[in-house]
């Protein structure tokens, strides 16, 4: 890779940044009890909500890993997003209210609530390795080629090494608080850098009709691909992503804990909608730079095919790493000045990730494990048990993040090992939202059939070297299906659960009758059905345009 010559100016912009960003963390944090360190007391408002989840999910996944997508096959990617975007909407209407209302600490907590302790258990045992394994590693991982620009000779593991001890910092004293008000301004640093990027990127091809030109012919700007399309398959999309996108918005703790420090269900609902409006976003400012990038011969390869190949293909045959995709365009596009302002956008994006995974790990460690060791533990000693657990993580994730250079590409590392976890779990809350008679039993059998399904997939593809020919996208929604049937049966051979585990954690069509009269005379702008609508509109469209 290229290396980055920075100006004494892009210096002082990263080091003006990080001192910035740490001293208003700091400044924000709260750890004087349990609610406070790890829900930054449940009082945030909606615009810090939005912008914070916002940050916190632009990870290697969206960042770096869409723009090398986008270079890899087009906007296909952009189906992750724009599917999500409604799975925020369905989420926000159905699950969220239930969350919020039941204070919980953990999203496995809900589990409990509704079956019993070893659903509960299961899962958070699953998310504290995902979210070691597949957030904090890749996103150390990421963080390390960004530095490698600037030091092209430093070590890549003293880099994550070093990368982990300043991201972690304000996480771990000042908790969620810290981290949600850092989010805050790194999500403004990285739109705003995003954009001057694209902006770059858009002269450089020679402007919105000349890139249309270039790329108007075959599939590189369709949405819809072909079912044998190795990044979204149409039936995929349809089947899959909902399934992924659902996991990630509605299940995963490091996301949804941001949902649960808002204030009321109302600024809860409204945060996960501005994250939507702003999802929109990135199919400008991160995935078709990277397609611009293939165009303008970004790693110096002349005769690429003008044909789609996969990542592995580019890196094996071409020499290309699209990892580097999006830190190239920096090397090629800016000049003196600005590049200390994106690559400071940059840092925003895995240093909020590292942060919010920081945070879900200690906390799910703490409820869900400590304090049923130690039921008597204190507030004071909860938050220090958070603190140890998010030390101990770190050195975990920097342990593996030098491993994920093996993988095709960033995208394909998460989202496949995803589509084997992921599954179960989603079946299994739907079944206990929607299906009364759904019980413990049912719950439990369920999760684990699916766990045994993952696994022996997992073994034969990556174990005994055999693919299925089959895209992870439609393998998921197979697990989901077997572990439901698994699910209902064992549920209907054992007893019903108690009214007391449906009556508060079940949905029912009176819930909706209350809102709706409660929504009555509300302005348009501030009903959340009405604001809901516009931005399902919004996707419509612009699934239309690229269609």
């Amino acid at each position: 890779m290229n290396s980055i010559n920075l100006s004494i100016t892009d210096i002082v912009i990263l080091l003006c940044y990080f001192a910035l960003i740490i001293w208003w963390a700091l400044k924000h944090g709260k750890s004087k009890d349990s609610d406070s360190y790890f829900l930054a007391g449940r009082n945030m408002k909606w615009p810090i909500v939005g912008l914070s989840l916002f940050a916190a999910s632009v990870s290697s996944s969206t960042l770096m890993g869409h723009s090398g997508e986008g270079f890899i096959s087009g906007i296909a990617v952009f189906n992750y997003n724009i599917v999500s975007i409604l799975v925020m909407v369905f989420f926000g209407m159905f699950f969220l209210p239930f969350y919020i209302k039941s204070k919980i600490f953990t999203i496995p907590e809900f589990l409990e609530r509704r079956f019993d302790g070893r659903s509960r258990t299961y899962f958070s045992f699953i998310t504290i390795i995902g979210n070691v394994f597949l957030d904090a590693s890749a996103t150390l991982y990421t963080g390390a080629l960004i530095v490698k620009l600037i030091f092209p000779e430093a070590d890549l593991f003293t880099i994550i090494v070093i990368m982990a001890l300043v991201a972690g910092s304000y996480t771990i004293i000042g908790g969620l608080a810290s981290a949600i008000n850092a989010d805050m301004i790194q999500a403004i640093i990285l739109i705003i850098g995003s954009c001057i990027l694209s902006i770059y990127a858009f002269n450089e091809i020679g402007g919105w009709s000349e890139f249309h030109d270039r790329f108007g012919e075959g599939v590189w700007l369709k949405l819809t691909r072909p079912l044998d399309d190795p990044t979204v398959p149409w039936l995929g999309m349809i089947i899959g992503i909902p399934i992924l996108g659902f996991y990630f918005w509605g299940n995963n703790q490091v996301m949804v804990q941001r949902v649960l420090s808002a204030k009321s269900i109302d600024h809860g609902r409204k945060g996960v909608l501005l994250v939507g409006f702003l999802y929109l976003l990135t199919l400008f400012i991160f995935i078709i730079p990277g397609l611009i990038g293939r165009g303008i011969s970004l790693f110096g390869v002349e005769n690429l095919p003008t044909e789609m190949i996969t990542g592995l293909d580019l890196k094996e045959n071409f020499n290309i790493n699209t990892d580097e995709v999006y830190p190239r365009l920096i090397t090629r596009l800016l000049p003196v000045g600005l590049i200390g302002i994106i690559l400071a956008a940059m840092v925003s994006a895995l240093t909020s990730t590292l942060s919010a995974t920081l945070s879900s790990v200690s906390t799910l460690f703490t409820m869900d494990f400590y304090s049923k060791i130690n039921p008597k533990a204190d507030s004071k000693k909860l938050v220090w048990v958070g603190r140890i657990t998010a030390i101990v993580m770190l050195i975990v994730a920097i342990a593996w993040a030098p491993f994920i250079a093996k993988f095709d590409s960033l995208v394909s590392y998460y989202q496949e090992i995803v589509s084997y976890i992921a599954p179960p779990i989603v079946g299994t809350f739907f079944l206990g939202l929607f299906w009364k008679r759904c019980n413990s039993q049912g719950a439990f059998m369920g999760l684990m059939s699916g766990l045994v399904m993952a696994a022996g997939m997992m073994i034969v593809k990556y174990g005994a070297g055999f693919d299925p020919g089959m895209h992870f996208l439609i393998m998921a929604p197979i697990i989901m299906i077997l572990s439901i049937a698994v699910n209902i049966v064992t549920s209907y051979l054992s007893a019903p659960p108690s009214d007391e585990k449906v009556k508060e954690n079940s949905w029912t069509i009176d819930i909706w009758r209350e809102e709706t009269k409660a929504l009555k005379g509300v302005v348009w702008y501030k009903n959340f059905r009405v604001l809901s609508m516009l931005l399902v509109a919004s996707c419509i469209i612009m699934y239309a345009l690229y269609y």
